[in-house]
């Protein structure tokens, strides 16, 4: 699934680039991401759920499926596009830190981990959705 920014979303783009540190930018994409998940019919139900395997940007509901969300966001194309920052290490680290998460939310349903990429475009952000975008390694 991939929607073009519009409108607020390149105000949105604006105040991702006017963050003087990554961890601002970050959080600020991980908002625009609640957003625009929430608006395609997604339920957030935790946003940077921290675990001793680390964070997990998004944690959703699409219907049953309970998905781990990875945020990503480039400003600019310069280090290439968005969805090429989830490497095999990142992956590893986000299933570890799913397991963790479920041990202490159980969930009967099934779960997945889908990314979330936002690359800069002319009219704002350019969201980018990768539904069961890997398995856990």
């Amino acid at each position: 699934m991939t929607a073009a920014g519009r409108g607020a979303g390149h105000s949105r783009l604006s105040r991702f680039r006017r963050q003087p540190h990554s961890r601002g930018r970050g959080r600020s994409a991980e908002a625009d991401a609640a957003r625009w998940l929430a608006g395609h019919g997604f339920e957030i139900a935790a946003v940077n759920a921290v675990t001793r395997a680390g964070e997990i940007d998004l944690i959703a509901r699409e219907g049953a499926t309970l998905c781990f969300v990875e945020v990503k966001a480039r400003g600019s194309d310069a280090c290439g596009p968005a969805l090429a920052a989830v490497g095999a290490a990142k992956r590893r680290r986000l299933a570890r830190a799913a397991a963790l998460w479920l041990a202490r939310h159980p969930h009967d349903g099934p779960c997945r981990f889908d990314v979330l990429a936002l690359d800069a475009g002319p009219g704002g952000w350019e969201y980018t959705l990768v539904r069961d975008a890997f398995e856990a390694l």
